[in-house]
C-alpha cells in the first residue's frame, strides 16, 4: 500500500470521528499513542527482539498493581466494547508516569474517542500495517502528511497552524545552510519538528554516513524545546518515525521555555521559526481575583536588551546558543526589522557580533496562521572583535508582486529555487546581484554595512521593486488571492491594534 493511500485511509477515519465532536488535533493525538504502542509491540517480536518492558496498569499514585494487565498493544488489541474504552484510558494514565521517551509521548494523555466501536476501527487500521518494516521516509511522510492536514484544517488564531512551518520553506532554508554530519542542530521553539527532519533528510541524502556518523545523527544531533505538551508529543513521534532517538531512550526535546535561562548548550546550527505574537505575557490573578496579563521580560545577563518582545528575545537567545562560527537561519516577523528602542539596539549588536549576510523577504499567504509578514535571517556567529563582522547584507525580495495562499496557490520548493541558487551555498563570496540600475525588477540586491547603519533606526525593512497592484489595474491577481491578501492585511492591522490596547491598558493599571 502506498503512503498516500495510507494517509487517506487514516484521514477518512478522522472525518467519521469529527461527526462525534473529535477534532483533527485530538484524533492525531490518539493516532500518536496507538501508533507508538503498535511499533513498540513490533520491536519486541522477531527480527528485532528488543525486549522493551511495558508496565502493568498503575494505581492513582503511579504504582504498578500486582497481577494487573500489561499496558501494551497485545493486550489492548484484544479488548472490545466498554472494556476497551476503560482499559485504554487506564493505559494512557499509567504510561504517562513512565521514564524516557515513552513517558514523554504519553504526558497528560487522555482518551478523546468515547465511542468504543470507533476506537476499535482506529486500532484495526493501525494493526493492519507493519510499521517498522516500512522505510523511515514512508512512515515519516505519512505522519508529516497528517500534521500538514491538521495544520490546514485547524488554521486560525488558535489552531495547529501556528506550530507548523510550511515544509517548502524549511527545505529551502536547509538547502542553503547544508548541515554537515557530526554537528549539533537546535531549534528552541521546535513545533512538530520540521527543521529537524529536513536537516536529517539533507544529511542522509548528501553524505555516505559511516557507523559512528549514523549513531551521532540518531542520538546526538538534535536538541529542542516545545512548551505545548500536545505539539511536543507530535514532534517526538515525528522524530521517532524518522528514526531519530530510541523508544526507551531519553528525549532530546525539553518541555521548558527556552527563553527563561541560558542552559549552557552550544550548537553548530540553529534553525528556527519562533512563535508569532509579539508580546511575552503571563496571566496572573490580582488581589481582586481578576485575571490580569503581565508582560514578561526575561532578565538575562547574556541579552543585549531586556524587552517583552518575544521575537527579539528569541533572536538574542539564538545568538547565545551558537558556538563561535555556528550558523543560524531564523524566521522572524517584519517588526524585528524596523522596530525602534530595543529592536534597534538588537539589530546593531547583531550586525556587530555576527555576520548577518542574507535576508529572505517572504510573501504573505504562506503560513496557516493569517496576518503574518515574515523574513528569514541568515547569520553566522563570530569571535569578539572591535570591527563589525557584517560587511554586506544580501536581500532577496520574494514578497513584492508575489501572490500565494495556503491552500490553492501554495508556495513550493520550486518557487524558492532561484533564491537557493543566488544564495550560492557552495561559495557565498561569489554572489552576483540580479538588481541593477538597468534591471530594477531584480530581486537579489546587496546593501553594505555603511548603507544600513546610516538608515533611520538601522532599519532592515527594505524594498525596492515597484508594487504593480498599485499601478497596473489590468493585471490584478485572482479574486481569491486578493481576498486572502485583504484578510492578511486586516489581521495584521488588528494584531497591531491589540498590542496598542494592551500597552494602553498596561500603562493605566
Amino acid at each position: 500500500m502506498t503512503d498516500s493511500t495510507i494517509i487517506s485511509k487514516i484521514w477518512n477515519l478522522a472525518s467519521v470521528l469529527r461527526d462525534d465532536g473529535v477534532g483533527y488535533g485530538d484524533y492525531l493525538e490518539q493516532i500518536t499513542y496507538l501508533l507508538f504502542l503498535k511499533m513498540a509491540d513490533e520491536l519486541n517480536k522477531p527480527p528485532y527482539n528488543k525486549g522493551l518492558n511495558f508496565p502493568r496498569l498503575k494505581d492513582v499514585e503511579g504504582n504498578e498493581i500486582p497481577d494487573a494487565e500489561t499496558c501494551d498493544w497485545g493486550t489492548l488489541s484484544t479488548k472490545r466494547g466498554a472494556e476497551l474504552e476503560s482499559f485504554y484510558s487506564q493505559v494512557l494514565r499509567s504510561l504517562s508516569t513512565e521514564k524516557g521517551m515513552l513517558g514523554q509521548i504519553f504526558t497528560k494523555s487522555q482518551n478523546k474517542i468515547q465511542d468504543p466501536s470507533k476506537l476499535l476501527k482506529v486500532i484495526d487500521l493501525i494493526n493492519k500495517e507493519n510499521w517498522n518494516m516500512m522505510g523511515a521516509d514512508i512512515k515519516g511522510k505519512i505522519y508529516e502528511g497528517l500534521l500538514e492536514k491538521n495544520a490546514i484544517d485547524s488554521s486560525g488564531s488558535s489552531g495547529a497552524g501556528q506550530y507548523f512551518t510550511p515544509r517548502a520553506l524549511i527545505k529551502a532554508i536547509v538547502a542553503c545552510i547544508q548541515p554537515k554530519p557530526m554537528r549539533s542542530i537546535a531549534d528552541p521553539a521546535c513545533g512538530t519538528g520540521g527543521f529537524f527532519l529536513a536537516a536529517y533528510d539533507w544529511i542522509v541524502s548528501n553524505h555516505k554516513l559511516d557507523k559512528e556518523e549514523k549513531a551521532f545523527l540518531k542520538n546526538e544531533t538534535f536538541y529542542g524545546n516545545e512548551i505545548v505538551a500536545n505539539t511536543r508529543r507530535m514532534c517526538l513521534m515525528n522524530m521517532y518515525l524518522h528514526n531519530i532517538g530510541e523508544i526507551d531512550g531519553n528525549t532530546p526535546i525539553k518541555s521548558t521555555d527556552a527563553l527563561i535561562s541560558d542552559d549552557g548548550l552550544r550548537v553548530d546550527y540553529v534553525l528556527a521559526n519562533p512563535p508569532f505574537g509579539k508580546k511575552s505575557s503571563m496571566t496572573i490573578t490580582n488581589e481582586e481575583g481578576e485575571a490580569e496579563k503581565q508582560d514578561m521580560s526575561y532578565n538575562r545577563q547574556d541579552f543585549w536588551e531586556t524587552t517583552s518582545n518575544k521575537q527579539l528575545n528569541f533572536l538574542q537567545h539564538i545568538k547565545t546558543m551558537l558556538k563561535i562560527n555556528g550558523e543560524a537561519a531564523v524566521v522572524l516577523p517584519d517588526n524585528v526589522l524596523f522596530e525602534g528602542g530595543a529592536g534597534e539596539e538588537v539589530r546593531k549588536q547583531l550586525l556587530k557580533t555576527t555576520e548577518l549576510h542574507t535576508i529572505l523577504r517572504l510573501p504573505t499567504g504562506i503560513f496557516y496562521a493569517p496576518g503574518v509578514k515574515a523574513n528569514v535571517l541568515f547569520f553566522d556567529n563570530k569571535p569578539a572583535s572591535k570591527e563589525a563582522w557584517t560587511k554586506d547584507i544580501w536581500f532577496y525580495d520574494y514578497r513584492t508582486n508575489i501572490h500565494h495562499t495556503p491552500k490553492k496557490h501554495t508556495m513550493t520548493m520550486q518557487h524558492l529555487e532561484e533564491f537557493i541558487k543566488l544564495y550560492n551555498p557552495a561559495n557565498r563570496n561569489k554572489r552576483v546581484e540580479t538588481w541593477s540600475k538597468e534591471n530594477e525588477e531584480g530581486r537579489w540586491r546587496k546593501y553594505t554595512y555603511d548603507e544600513i547603519i546610516t538608515r533611520d533606526k538601522t532599519s532592515l525593512d527594505i524594498f525596492w521593486i515597484k508594487d504593480k497592484s498599485l499601478t497596473d489595474l489590468d493585471n490584478l491577481p485572482d479574486p481569491d488571492v486578493l481576498a486572502n491578501e485583504i484578510i492578511e492585511n486586516i489581521e495584521s492591522g488588528l494584531n497591531s491594534f491589540r498590542e496598542i490596547m494592551e500597552t494602553i491598558n498596561g500603562n493605566e493599571e
